[in-house]
């Protein structure tokens, strides 16, 4: 399945800094995904797309390139991501489950000040896309142009925002949505695309599989909100980082360098954090660096915002969700959907690529832990 990334911070960056350079940058992800445990589908290959704010004048709605073209063989990203600054950046590289390979079916999608993408797919998508399409007003109808789950998944949430009264047309003061509202709407997301699962397993025509990975982000160009669900109380999510501190910099052998590097090639990059204010923060599906303390493992079933550079975490109460810490999950189901799973410790977990569990094989302490697998992953 698909990566992605995002990042806010109080001063502009060079996509660039991001995108191209960093020896495991979402770049270099779309064909090396070094913590996908399922190498049968290892590339992120099926097209890509960057989205950015720009400057006021411009207006509130975001810049968007898209393109089908793999990520790592498009001379047009390097050309714009090293002349091109902001300080709101989201990138997706895909891998197709549900759509066809077009512009699209690309994320990020967007609507007015909104940008929106989704990491994983909705469980039995095909058997409720109608009764999904049905309880949509007829704006976030006609808005889906593309035919991936992922596009369906923004148009409702565009639809729990417009039912809770906060219609996408109407923009709230200064052109920005409350953080609060934003994840109201993407948890009353989830919460309908259970519903409408439930009903399709209860009138037995659930035969596919109807656990769905829901690892969304969505900003308004002010306040970041990103999920990391499964809709399974057994299963592990599919894994979601995320990486705060006061600047991010090139680091040559460990050492700040400086002035910017000119030299052609990847490069490693470290998140410095030299008080506890936080000018940057970043979230991914996958490290950008290989430094474990680096990185924070989102727990499962939770929800991230960012407001203000200040990130908080919300566990996400349903059905699905134990508020027990030493609640065992499984990483069999994500890893065959292609994803890395990561336990509250940091921790990569591996399991056998079927899906098979036994109770001699605890997903967090099992032999087949892959233990500091981000630490010990660095390039020579």
């Amino acid at each position: 399945m698909c990566r992605f990334m995002v990042y806010k911070g109080k001063d502009e960056i060079l996509l660039s800094e991001l995108i191209l350079n960093p020896t495991h940058s979402i770049l270099t992800q779309s064909f090396d995904s070094r913590l996908r445990l399922d190498r049968r589908r290892p590339h992120n290959g099926d097209g890509f797309g960057i989205g950015y704010y720009t400057s006021p004048s411009l207006g509130p709605e975001p810049c968007v390139f898209t393109s089908t073209i793999p990520a790592w063989n498009c001379i047009n990203l390097s050309r714009i991501a090293s002349k091109t600054t902001s300080s709101l950046i989201f990138a997706h590289v895909r891998a197709t489950t549900e759509g066809n390979l077009s512009d699209s079916n690309c994320h990020p999608f967007t609507y007015k000040s909104l940008m929106f993408m989704h990491n994983g797919g909705i469980g039995c998508f095909k058997q409720i896309k109608r009764r999904l399409a049905l309880s949509l007003n007829e704006q976030w109808f006609t808005f889906v142009q593309g035919s991936t789950d992922s596009e369906w998944a923004f148009a409702l949430f565009l639809d729990c925002l417009d039912k809770a009264g906060h219609h996408p047309d109407r923009e709230p003061g200064d052109g920005k949505f409350n953080h609060t509202v934003l994840r109201k709407a993407l948890l009353k997301t989830i919460e309908r695309i259970n519903g409408f699962i439930k009903d399709v397993v209860g009138q037995g025509a659930g035969s596919e599989d109807c656990r769905s990975l829901l690892n969304f982000a969505v900003t308004d160009g002010d306040s970041v909100v990103c999920t990391r669900y499964v809709s399974s109380q057994t299963d592990e999510a599919a894994s979601l980082f995320f990486s705060s501190g006061t600047s991010w910099k090139e680091s040559r052998n460990g050492q700040k360098p400086r002035g910017r590097s000119t030299d052609p090639g990847p490069k490693d990059y470290v998140m410095e954090r030299r008080d506890k204010g936080s000018n940057i923060v970043l979230v991914a599906s996958e490290p950008l660096t290989f430094e474990r303390d680096n990185w924070v493992t989102v727990p499962t079933n939770s929800s991230l915002t960012i407001y203000k550079q200040t990130v908080m975490i919300h566990p996400i109460i349903d059905e699905f969700y134990s508020a027990n810490p030493a609640h065992a999950r499984s990483a069999g189901f994500a890893q065959a959907k292609g994803q890395t799973i990561t336990g509250p410790d940091k921790r990569v977990l591996s399991q056998p690529a079927d899906g098979a569990n036994s109770e001699a094989a605890s997903p967090h302490r099992s032999a087949e832990v892959v233990s500091g697998t981000i630490s010990r992953l660095r390039l020579e």
